[in-house]
């Protein structure tokens, strides 16, 4: 067991003061009360010390007893007990069983002769229930048997109150209410004078130990138990706390918080209240008397007073914290809550925390060291500084004094032990992470990104680039030069983008790829450049590189202009621009076309012919050396034909000139459909190209959203195309009936079965036929259902004029038009539903009723 220096064992009184050469002369009882000191004899005398405390320079404290005046009580028995009453001026004196009253100060009985006469033993009640500020309630054990009795005593008289039997003798008892607490013959008892209950705690025997009974605070005792322990017990019988384990032979005890004290013949024991460990021990033989008197811990042999002066809490947390017993140490800092002011306490124990922090930091418990920096609100500084160079050069910081930890850097805590210096960095690296972001942080976040920043870049972190593109507060110029030294050249322009110096950081970047300086970070910093200039919202940087990564790749390179947000786009760069820019990237100039055609719908003829060109340019130059590049060739020619069917907007004389004689057919059928030449086209779709299915689609694709007698022309000169005068091909004929039987309702019936080649059966033309004539009854049938509605909407309108006619109209001259409020001259109005009658130039002017009917309602 690790011991602790909590109290010293000053002398206050020695023999010579005392007894002087009587050698039979023994010290009995003590009692302390302010600053007098009483003692009594076993020869009757009972003297009064004034004690004087002084603190010497080295910071030990002793004490100078002088003595007052002695006083003989006039018996031959020694003095056995001795309670100072000073709220009355008096003091209690046991002795030859009777408790004397005498003045405090010249040790004179009281005139009356007021005494309490058959106690073995008394206690003074410290928790009244009298509530009279002019006398002190005082228990005593009888001479008589198995008795108990209670008294107030004033001044110069004494009133019995109270007496109570005990089921077996009482050898001990202390106070606190009404409560009592007694040592009996074989058992510790709770007894409530008041009410006559009693509450057995546990047996004692007392033929092989002295019983110890202590009130220690308010409605709780300490009583030496069996086994050497001593126990905690409360008015209701119950133990809050864990019992201490002492000596066997203690025959004394006392509570100087957060300490037990027990003393026995040949030692005093220091015993802590909050862990139950035995925390120091004082050689001190023959002493029989151990007392606390307001905080005053007093032990005395036969012979000596002593006083146990506590050692200041505060040294002995530091004691315990420097032999690194942190637990011990902020246990003792816990229970010194109470006897400390709050806003002290705090201030303290947050110190104490921190403390205790750097020491389990110094021994590698890391999470036990940043639980206790929590708890402490470090300033994370203080951690902080331990590393050499974190700390930003502009930092302000200085460590705190008196200084929380012996160590000069990282360096000396770890002995150059590198293994624990990188486990150190891991732990900061962890612990400024979780708090950069709490309040811990306010006030210097820019030291915490600092230093963060410098650890990521060291340790070659994944996190460094996450730091970087969130907020952060990393000062430029320390973090840039760390950021350099290290050779990260990325993250060095994560740094500058994030403090608004866009250019510096792509010029950086620029230089990785160009592979003037060497960075590994990203394989597709080319891309991620692009991206940000996609981005960027600064147009002069745009402009700067946009050669430069056209170069590169003139297909992601475009990127900076197509990806670009639309609003943007409009606002900052014009596609004219662009495209003067990317005349010397055609690819790239394709692209972006096809971007303001296809994506932004831009509806401007000469981008849509630019575009149309272009591709047309790409075809023409694959059709000679077509082998091998068939699929480029057939995507080119499909963007082109999807250009030229779906836009509207490029001129399509200049490419239809364009195209003449190119050997592009498809493209020339599209061309004369534009421009409504459907003749034309369909000639070289089925008897130069003699692609049915293309036909088909080209007059599904110019009758869409036409009405249906131009689809019902153009389907019909298709069929007539595949049916004119000539040899007919095979090919031809089934081109006809295939098309006929999927577009019957494209076709007049009638005029289609004119056309039709006599030799044709019916079942070849089933499925025509069978829509076509679907088709006619649905024709009728719709027609029938409209003829019908119109004849029931007319039966309407009928009953309704029947009922305007049915009713007669009263017109008299004293009858006023509803509109001009005139009276009507001759017989000419005009009637509104609801009965009104206005002229009828009136009528004629306005046509909505000016009273109740509805605006427009017939007439």
């Amino acid at each position: 067991m690790m011991s602790t220096k909590a109290f010293t064992l000053v002398p206050a009184v020695e023999r010579e003061q005392l007894m002087g050469d009587r050698e039979r002369v023994s010290l009995e009882c003590v009692e302390c009360c302010g600053r007098n000191l009483y003692v009594g004899t076993s020869d009757c005398f009972v003297y009064r010390f004034l004690l004087e405390e002084k603190t010497v320079p080295g910071g030990s404290t002793t004490f100078t007893a002088t003595k007052q005046l002695h006083r003989h009580l006039g018996f031959k028995k020694p003095v056995n007990e001795l309670r100072a009453a000073s709220a009355l001026h008096r003091l209690l004196v046991l002795c030859d069983s009777s408790i004397t009253l005498v003045h405090m100060l010249s040790l004179e009985p009281v005139p009356s002769g007021a005494r309490i006469k058959g106690a073995t033993a008394f206690a003074l009640n410290e928790n009244p229930v009298s509530g009279d500020p002019f006398c002190v309630e005082v228990c005593i054990i009888s001479v008589k048997r198995r008795t108990i009795q209670v008294f107030l005593v004033y001044e110069d008289r004494v009133q019995i109150v109270r007496e109570l039997s005990t089921p077996e003798q009482p050898l001990a008892v202390a106070v606190d209410g009404h409560f009592l607490c007694l040592a009996l013959t074989t058992q510790y008892i709770i007894l409530n004078y008041s009410t006559g209950v009693a509450q057995d705690l546990f047996p004692f025997c007392s033929e092989e130990k002295r019983p110890i009974v202590k009130r220690i605070g308010r409605q709780e005792f300490l009583l030496a138990g069996p086994g050497g322990l001593g126990m905690f017990a409360t008015v209701a019988g119950i133990s809050q706390r864990a019992p201490v384990r002492w000596s066997e032979n203690v025959v004394g005890a006392a509570v100087c918080f957060p300490y037990v004290i027990a003393l026995d013949s040949e030692f005093i024991t220091v015993h802590s209240m909050l862990d139950q460990q035995q925390k120091q021990t004082l050689p001190f033989k023959e002493g029989h008397i151990l007392q606390d008197f307001e905080g005053r811990v007093i032990v005395a042999t036969s012979k000596g007073v002593y006083v146990l002066v506590p050692l200041p809490l505060e040294k002995q947390i530091q004691d315990l914290l420097a032999s690194r017993r942190v637990e011990e140490a902020l246990i003792l800092a816990k229970g010194a809550r109470r006897n400390i002011p709050k806003e002290k306490f705090q201030v303290m124990y947050r110190r104490i925390l921190q403390q205790a922090g750097f020491i389990q930091f110094a021994q590698l418990q890391f999470l036990e060291a940043k639980e206790l920096f929590r708890s402490g609100q470090l300033d994370v500084r203080e951690l902080i500084s331990l590393y050499p160079f974190l700390l930003p050069t502009s930092s302000s910081f200085t460590r705190s004094h008196p200084p929380l930890h012996e160590f000069a850097d990282l360096n000396q805590l770890t002995q150059g032990d590198q293994e624990k210096v990188a486990k150190c960095k891991r732990f900061l690296m962890s612990y400024l992470n979780e708090v950069r972001s709490t309040e811990v942080a306010n006030g210097y976040k820019e030291d915490i990104d600092t230093a963060l920043l410098k650890l990521y870049t060291e340790a070659d972190h994944d996190s460094l680039l996450d730091l970087l593109v969130t907020e952060n507060f990393c000062l430029l110029t320390d973090s840039a030069a760390w950021l350099e030294k290290h050779k990260k050249y990325f993250a060095l322009g994560l740094l500058y983008h994030y403090n608004h110096q866009d250019a510096a950081a792509v010029q950086l970047w620029v230089s990785i790829v160009n592979g003037d300086i060497h960075d590994s970070t990203r394989s597709d910093l080319y891309e991620y450049i692009v991206d940000f200039l996609t981005y960027s919202l600064d147009p002069d940087l745009v402009w700067h590189y946009a050669d430069w990564v056209l170069q590169k790749n003139p297909e992601v390179g475009v990127q900076v202009f197509t990806k670009r947000p639309v609003d943007e786009q409009q606002s900052r760069f014009n596609p004219d621009d662009i495209i003067s820019c990317l005349k010397k990237y055609p690819q790239a100039l394709v692209k972006y076309l096809e971007h303001l055609v296809t994506d932004r719908r831009l509806q401007k003829e000469e981008y849509h012919t630019h575009l149309a060109v272009l591709y047309l340019d790409e075809v023409l130059q694959q059709r000679p050396s077509a082998n091998g590049k068939d699929a480029e060739v057939t995507e080119t020619q499909a963007k082109l034909r999807r250009l030229l069917q779906k836009s509207d907007l490029y001129r399509v004389h200049f490419l239809l000139d364009r195209i003449q004689g190119a050997g592009l057919p498809m493209e020339s059928a599209i061309l004369h459909g534009k421009l409504e030449r459907h003749e034309e086209a369909l000639h070289i779709l089925v008897h130069e190209l003699a692609d049915f299915p293309a036909a088909e689609d080209y007059c599904l694709w110019r009758s869409e959203g036409r009405d249906p007698p131009a689809r019902q022309r153009l389907f019909h000169l298709l069929l007539a195309m595949y049916l004119g005068p000539g040899p007919s091909a095979p090919e031809l004929a089934v081109a006809a009936v295939d098309l006929l039987n999927r577009h019957a309702t494209e076709f007049d019936a009638a005029r289609v079965l004119q056309l039709l080649p006599g030799t044709w059966s019916v079942q070849l033309l089933c499925p025509f036929l069978t829509g076509a004539v679907r088709d006619s009854v649905h024709a009728r049938r719709t027609t029938q259902v409209a003829v019908g509605l119109a004849k029931s909407e007319n039966l309407i309108y009928k009953y309704d004029k029947m009922k305007l006619k049915g009713s007669s109209v009263r017109l008299s001259d004293k009858k006023l038009c509803q509109m001009c409020q005139n009276p009507f001259c001759e017989p000419v109005f005009v009637r509104y539903p609801n009965g009104g009658l206005v002229h009828t130039h009136c009528a004629a002017s306005r046509h909505t009723n000016p009273s109740s009917p509805s605006p427009g309602a017939r007439t």
